[in-house]
């Protein structure tokens, strides 16, 4: 498999920068304040647990919870991960792996794995390209001119990474009907699910759409529980998840029981941990309106309406990856390039969901006075 770009370039720079202003996830939620939020049982169940191995499958009040995220979705129809990862890794190797001849359709600009892990296990991938100008919104015909009796696999990836876009309903459900009417698994990447800005712009989970689509949660986004390091599938395919359980059995078998419970905490407090999440993005995304304003003809943005991240685009006569690499020597502060996407177009990825984002933004600006014209 090829160098991860994403992953290299934040082992370079995530733990040196003083400012992270290309994280993906929300303000890390403390110990302390999970617990806070613990019910009764979950501070029993954190209190007197036994450090011995797990269920393969996931703790099966953990699963239920996580049910309980969608409509139709029983807790046998949840597999618990060590991150979305893994999960990935996983379900894509089982949906292509092994079969000759097969294609995946993919969503790009994406994050790497949801591209590379299926061109690892022999699949030939389409990348369904979107574009600044159309606001990044997949158009239900690409997926369709790229259909047909080889596609094994269809990854869609709404609410978007990186660029916080996401299509209307009648889209999200157009595209999810055509590839599971063409018989391909649908994998629906929704890591940024339930922190959308307005709440009325929420789509349909779509394992709730399709019986043959499989949906990707996890608690490092939205629930900036990314230290748990727990993810999860979500299906009404229950022959599918039993042959991705299998696999998991040669990569990590079970989970952490610590992070396994403290998940379980959280999702029994969504409604605290969620609310604490929007009012940081909410509070910090003014702070990025007044920063583009200000460099209108120099930065331009199509603004996210969901999740943490959008995907600016630098207009400057300078690659993004030497502004990137300029700022982090010079301010101490992390973009992430657009280049490790693949992406071509000088964009960088923003991250507004720290709650120093307004500091990291002045020095942004500060280093842009310097140096744009």
């Amino acid at each position: 498999m090829p160098e991860f770009e994403l992953e290299r370039y934040f082992a370079r720079h995530e733990f040196d920068a003083r400012y992270l202003l290309s994280s993906s996830d929300m303000e890390t939620v403390r110990m302390e304040e999970l617990l806070a939020l613990a019910d009764e049982d979950g501070r029993r169940m954190w209190e007197d647990l036994a450090l011995g191995y797990t269920e393969s499958r996931g703790h099966p009040l953990l699963r239920k919870e996580i049910a309980a995220l969608y409509e139709t979705v029983a807790p046998e129809g949840v597999l618990v991960f060590s991150g979305a990862e893994e999960a990935i890794f996983a379900l894509v190797n089982v949906a292509v792996g092994g079969r000759t001849g097969g294609r995946a359709a993919v969503v790009w600009p994406a994050y790497q794995s949801l591209h590379e892990v299926a061109r690892s296990a022999g699949a030939e991938v389409d990348l369904l390209e979107l574009e600044h100008e159309d606001g990044w919104v997949l158009d239900a015909g690409a997926l369709e001119r790229v259909l047909g009796p080889s596609m094994r696999l269809v990854v869609l990836n709404f609410p978007h990474n990186p660029t916080g876009a996401q299509p209307d309903e009648r889209t999200f459900r157009r595209v999810v009907d055509l590839a599971g009417e063409a018989g391909a698994t649908v994998l629906s990447d929704e890591v940024y699910r339930l922190l959308e800005h307005d709440p009325a712009d929420r789509l349909p989970a779509a394992a709730d759409l399709h019986e043959g689509a499989v949906s990707l949660g996890v608690m490092s986004k939205s629930f900036g529980l990314a230290g748990l390091r727990i993810g999860w599938l979500a299906t009404r395919n229950l022959d599918l998840l039993g042959r991705v359980a299998a696999f998991k059995d040669y990569t990590t078998i079970c989970n952490s029981a610590p992070s396994e419970i403290l998940a379980l905490i959280a999702l029994r407090a969504r409604e605290e941990i969620l609310g604490r999440s929007l009012r940081i993005v909410l509070d910090n995304l003014p702070h990025a309106d007044a920063f583009f304003e200000k460099w209108r003809g120099t930065f331009e943005w199509v603004r996210p309406v969901v999740g943490c991240i959008g995907f600016p685009r630098l207009l400057a006569d300078i690659p993004a990856e030497r502004f990137a690499a300029e700022l982090v020597e010079e301010e101490g502060v992390m973009l992430l390039p657009g280049s490790v996407y693949g992406h071509p177009g000088n964009h960088f990825r923003l991250g507004f969901g720290r709650r120093n984002f307004p500091e990291a933004l002045g020095h942004l600006d500060r280093f842009a006075e310097g140096r744009l014209p």
